[in-house]
């Protein structure tokens, strides 16, 4: 049998569990698939990689020299096929849009505008939950942009070395069913929602850290936190069950109403993303125009929040500005 990469991801995952049978949790095997996998492996290299115990499995002399070499071996050819992924792209025709994201305000409208002006390009998105997992992916090469959302002043993580430009900023609302006490004010103070449960789509972003710091500062902690789809979320805010935060921008549902929360204690501010040295760089301009169309487009609906955004001109869409690059900002 030849050594291939996918055998050091083996001995690395069972290095890094400690278990044979972590590691075929980790990689989704069956168990015993995994140890007749590792077993050839051991033959072909000569000797046993590990030694197992109750206690679990421990790397031999010779296992730690194989992991010593997988070790470099598998970041530098994630790296190759990153950048070859990269380069690929570049020669690209006609024009290809890979896009990321999920519950964005404007990735439909988005698709639609660029399939209009372009009818030949080639349009294609991705939904994941995960920010982290949609800049790894355009950082590899297998998307080109990145539609995601932050809050606060908080900027997506540095470590994929994505450029970031704002394509908006808007206050975080309240959504309620439209019988709720407090749904005929155009605002609702955050503290008079204190007695609320409350429910959240998942993620991986700093939003959870934002909701908690201003529920704190006014002068509470959430009682419950129910976490579920969107189409769950809109669900226990129609029977009564809990409340929602929500963007701006959501789209209308009958039986709900979204409000402004006083003083708007959560800003979500949504980001375009992509790898500076990618083929999509060359096209980030457009695609960055026609996602701030898109976003004017989103607020059509809602014409209450566009009067407001006149009178408060900190918020709403934001004009071309300096790249953010990741590979100069870093934070804390």
């Amino acid at each position: 049998m030849n050594l291939e990469l996918r055998h050091l991801r083996v001995v690395c995952a069972i290095a890094e569990t400690g278990s044979v049978t972590k590691a075929a949790s980790t990689l989704g095997l069956a168990q015993p698939a995994l140890t007749a996998q590792l077993q050839r492996i051991e033959r072909t290299l000569g000797g046993p990689l590990f030694e197992r115990d109750r206690r679990g499995a421990r790397p031999t002399a010779l296992g730690e020299l194989v992991l010593a070499r997988a070790r470099v071996l598998l970041p530098a050819m994630k790296g190759l096929q990153d950048e070859a992924a990269r380069l690929a792209g570049a020669g690209d025709a006609p024009r290809r849009y890979r896009f990321g994201g999920v519950n964005s305000p404007i990735l439909g409208r988005l698709v639609h505008r660029l399939a209009a002006e372009q009818p030949q390009a080639q349009i294609s998105t991705h939904a994941s939950w995960s920010v982290d997992e949609l800049a790894q992916l355009v950082a590899g090469g297998r998307l080109d942009y990145a539609l995601t959302g932050v809050c606060g002043d908080s900027t997506p993580s540095a470590d994929y070395g994505l450029s970031w430009r704002e394509v908006a900023v808007d206050p975080v609302m309240v959504l309620l069913p439209e019988t709720h006490p407090l749904a005929g004010r155009d605002e609702v103070d955050l503290a008079d929602l204190r007695h609320e449960q409350w429910v959240a789509a998942p993620g991986d972003g700093c939003f959870g850290d934002c909701f908690a710091a201003a529920c704190a500062r006014a002068g509470f902690t959430p009682r419950k936190v129910y976490e579920a789809d969107v189409r769950s979320c809109i669900d226990l805010v129609d029977a009564g069950e809990a409340v929602a935060l929500c963007q701006a921008t959501f789209r209308p549902v009958a039986g709900l109403v979204t409000r402004r929360l006083v003083d708007a204690p959560l800003r979500w501010r949504l980001m375009l993303g992509w790898h500076p040295e990618s083929a999509a760089a060359r096209t980030a301009d457009l695609v960055l125009e026609t996602a701030l169309v898109a976003y004017t487009d989103a607020l059509a609906p809602h014409p209450a929040y566009l009067a407001w955004l006149l009178r408060n001109p900190a918020f709403g869409v934001r004009r071309p500005a300096p790249v953010v690059s990741a590979h100069r900002v870093r934070t804390g």
